[in-house]
């Protein structure tokens, strides 16, 4: 079995001599009679399990040397134990500030030295075996998280695989929604707004779960769903059910499998995306801030892009128009933060839409 490897560093050919023959039969030594040379030595790949260091030396004391060594981030983690004359508690007080493990005053006790020796090279294995056992768990949980999240992706293309298959809309509208609400909260949140809600794992939650924000019109008639015309009043009100539709499919799934922020946030985009911010919208009436930030993002994000792409029924806006229409509805359909920002960034939004045209 390998040696462990230890590093002495003490001036004192006597106390040298000594440690040496004490602890060479057990131990493979490397040794330094000045601080200075200590350091050049840590500076190799090989590094020593263990420093015994005095601290009187012709240079910089053992204090700053130690000081040193755990200041380096490679070196920080190697125990350092003094060797010194120096047995005064206040000295025993620097020597463990300055991050040393443990404080042998000379003359010292050979077992004593030994027992000292093995005691913190045992420790220090079990935390290398610590930090090796928790690097472990932390790759498996990551391996764990990222097979979750690719689960729950795949449940959520199905869900909405599922939904263009009965809707006139295609799955680049999905996809261009999501970016668009992306940007929107990724603007916003730079711009200093909504500090409290918009961080990184918010905003990838919303851009998780917008693709969700139409799975209920799963639930409304081909009849309705698929007419090319203008629907009448019984078949709108038929048709703006698929809000309802949609949140009732999310919270069959919480009380399943227990609530999640990505249901939560899911449900609101999926309820409330066709709110209005003046309370004329659907299903609630809801209005103003009352409206969860989630739907307000989706609205404008749902709308531009409904304005500028093809359906049975309508050819597709020009850029600009759908600009235009979206900023008409400042204060009345949108959020006026949403439009701002909207405004902002709406060569994004283009972007985006070319990105992932229909034809794509």
């Amino acid at each position: 079995m390998k040696k462990e490897r230890l590093l002495i560093v003490d001036d004192e050919a006597f106390y040298i001599k000594v440690l040496v023959e004490l602890l060479s039969p057990d131990y493979q030594i490397t040794l330094a009679k000045s601080g200075q040379q200590a350091l050049r030595l840590l500076e190799a790949d090989e590094l020593p399990d263990l420093i015994l260091l005095d601290i009187v030396m012709p240079d910089e004391d053992g204090y700053q040397i130690c000081q040193k060594i755990k200041n380096n981030p490679r070196l920080k983690d190697i125990p350092v134990i003094f060797l010194t004359v120096k047995g005064e508690v206040e000295d025993e007080i620097k020597g463990f500030a300055s991050g040393a493990s443990d404080y042998i005053t000379k003359p010292f006790s050979p077992p004593i030295v030994c027992a000292r020796v093995a005691t913190h090279l045992a420790l220090q294995q079990s935390r290398q075996q610590l930090r090796e056992y928790n690097d472990l768990l932390e790759q498996r949980v990551q391996e764990r998280t990222q097979e979750i999240s690719r689960t729950q992706d795949m449940a959520i293309y199905c869900m909405t695989s599922l939904a263009e298959t009965r809707d006139n809309e295609t799955g680049m509208h999905i996809r261009r929604t999501q970016h668009y609400v992306k940007a929107l909260a990724e603007h916003l949140r730079d711009q200093g707004h909504f500090p409290d809600v918009l961080d990184d794992a918010y905003i990838e939650l919303l851009f998780k779960s917008a693709p969700l924000h139409d799975i209920g019109k799963v639930g409304v008639p081909d009849r309705i769903l698929l007419k090319p015309g203008k629907l009448d009043a019984d078949e709108w009100l038929e048709m703006k059910k698929h809000s309802e539709y949609g949140k009732s499919a999310i919270e069959t799934a919480e009380k399943e499998y227990g609530d999640s922020s990505f249901l939560a946030v899911a449900k609101e985009i999926c309820y409330s995306h066709h709110e209005r911010w003046d309370g004329c919208g659907y299903p609630c009436g809801l209005y103003g801030e009352q409206i969860p930030l989630s739907a307000r993002l989706m609205a404008v994000a749902d709308c531009y892009d409904a304005l500028i792409s093809r359906r049975v029924y309508k050819d597709p806006f020009p850029f600009d128009s759908a600009r235009e229409i979206i900023c008409e509805g400042k204060g009345s359909q949108f959020d006026p933060m949403m439009v701002d920002a909207f405004e902002a960034i709406e060569s994004t939004f283009i972007d985006i839409a070319k990105r992932f045209t229909d034809d794509a």
